[in-house]
């Protein structure tokens, strides 16, 4: 389950101000819902994408004994 801000507090703010697991939780949702997105919707998704792009992206590529390789939202 989610424990953050919601979307209303995110989108007032710059999508660098957002935590990893924000966007994580975020493009996953909004990746679910792409075919209904309406032009609002697909620019947020889009911003998102160049944000975790900029980041170097979520995912791992090992996993540890603290870590998986999927990454967590919560």
């Amino acid at each position: 389950m989610y424990v953050g801000r919601d979307l209303t507090e995110l989108t007032m703010m710059s999508k660098s101000e957002w935590r990893e697991s924000e966007l994580a939780f975020f493009h996953h949702s909004l990746q679910q819902v792409v075919p209904y997105l309406n032009a609002e919707g697909q620019s947020l998704h889009r911003q998102i994408v160049e944000e975790i792009e900029k980041r170097g992206g979520i995912g791992r590529n090992e996993a540890d004994y603290t870590h998986g390789t999927k990454p967590t939202y919560d």
